[in-house]
This record gives C-alpha cells, structure tokens and sequence, in this order.
C-alpha cells in the first residue's frame, strides 16, 4: 500500500460529459430569454424606421429628364405664342370693327354731301332754264326796239368796236380790258362816269327786268352790290362782254350765260 494512498487529492472531482452539456443548454437557453426581452425592449423604446433605396442615376435617365424638361419649356412657350396671336386677332378684330363703323360714317357722309350737290346743280339747272325761256320769249319783244338811238347807240357802237381783243384782269384798254374797264370805258364816251368795279356798276342805275331790257343796259352776274361780271345789252337778245382770258371781248347770246340782273343808267 502506498504511502500515499490516504491522502486526498486536491483536485475537483470530473464532471461529466452529460452534466456539462445540460448546464451549458440552460446557460443558452437563459440568454437566448435575455437577449429576447432586450430585444422586444429596444424595439418598444425606438421607432421602427424604413429605409428606402434611391434609383441610380444613370446617363440615360439624365437625358429622359432633360427632354421632359426641354418638352414642358417648349410647351410653355407654345402656349404663351397662341395667347399672343389670340390677343393679336382679337385686337385686329375690334379695329377692323372700328373702322368699318367710321368708313360707313365717312360714306354716309359722303353720299349725304353729293345728295346735297346735286340738289343745289338741280336747282341751279332749273333756275338757269328758267331765265334762258324767258329770255328766249322776251327775245321777239326786244327785236322791234333792238336799234339803239342816240347816247345807247354811241355805247354799243364803242362795245361792238373791242371785239376780239384780250381780256386782262385790271385792264382799261385800249386794246385790252376787264369787264367793268370796257364798260366804264363805254359809258365814258357819253358822258357817263361809272364806279370802276362791277359790285358797284351793278347798283349805278335803275333795276330792271330781264324781260324789259332795252340796248345800252348794263347786265350783270350774282347779287346786285356784289356782282362778279358785267357786260352791255346790245338788242336782239345779244350782249358784248370781256369774259375771260380765254375768250378775250366777245358777243354771245344772253342764253350762252344768263345774267342774274340789269341795270339802266341812260
């Protein structure tokens, strides 16, 4: 027998396989509860957050969303073009209204004015035949007394004498003449001494009839006072005249132009 046989080891006694093995399965299983409950704990203390992943940008979406912006620009602009052409046609329709409004102003007017002319030429025309059928029957009447005696004879020998020669405003003769210049030229050479201008050789002398007239009266054309011609009666329906540049001193029918009056100063 050994010696030391009776002493005790100071060793722990084995465990075995089993008894290790089941008390590492219930150290597991009591953190596995640990780790459970910290789990549920942090999940109950912290908000649940979702995390989302962005797309990639890649070149061709990059030129996709520059076209959609190219696209919306363009069609912005589109839209701001017709609005424009929108207001453009309504503004030219509202002149185009106005204009039409002040051309028919303008040819009623117009059309008001011709109306008003020829009303005036139609009264002018009837006044003028008037006178001229007058004339025309008072012509009969006048050519038995158409031979001008005495101081009417010499004024009518005188007008008679510048036939042919030139009409000149201002003129006095003698080989041109105005109208009132042959006239006051005429009753000169009888002692007659006439006011210069027509308006007052109009009212020199008594106011008589165009169906009364003798050779030797003064006739004259527009208003007694503001006449604007004169010539002298020389019977049978004639008078002789300085007319106008054109015409120089001529002798015309009383109906080639129809005197508005006559005046008698012999």
């Amino acid at each position: 027998m050994s010696h030391t046989a009776h002493i005790r080891s100071h060793r722990k006694p084995r465990r075995s396989a089993s008894t290790i093995a089941m008390r590492a399965g219930v150290a597991g299983g009591v953190l596995g509860t640990l780790a459970v409950a910290a789990s549920g704990a942090a999940n109950a203390a912290e908000p649940v957050t979702q995390t989302f992943e962005m797309p990639t940008l890649t070149g061709d979406l990059v030129a996709q969303i520059a076209q959609s912006a190219d696209a919306t620009q363009q069609a912005a602009a589109d839209y701001q073009l017709q609005a424009e052409r929108d207001a453009a046609a309504a503004n030219a329709a509202k002149q185009a209204k106005a204009d039409l409004a002040e051309a028919k102003q303008k040819a009623e007017a117009a059309r008001k004015k011709a109306a008003e002319a020829a009303r005036k030429a139609a009264a002018e025309r009837a006044s003028r035949d008037s006178a001229r059928d007058t004339l025309s029957a008072s012509t009969a009447t006048q050519a038995s007394t158409s031979t001008a005696t005495g101081s009417a004879a010499a004024v009518i020998a005188f007008v008679k004498a510048q036939i042919g020669d030139a009409y000149v405003s201002g003129g006095t003769g003698p080989n041109s003449w105005d109208c009132s210049g042959m006239v006051q030229a005429a009753f000169k050479q009888v002692g007659i001494d006439l006011p210069r201008v027509s308006q007052d050789q109009s009212v020199a002398g008594t106011q008589v009839s165009l169906s009364n007239l003798q050779p030797g009266d003064i006739l004259y054309w527009g208003s007694a006072g503001s006449a604007y011609h004169v010539a002298v009666y020389v019977g049978d329906g004639m008078f002789v005249g300085a007319q106008n540049p054109s015409t120089g001193v001529v002798m015309k029918p009383l109906s080639y132009d129809p005197p508005s009056g006559a005046v008698r100063v012999l």
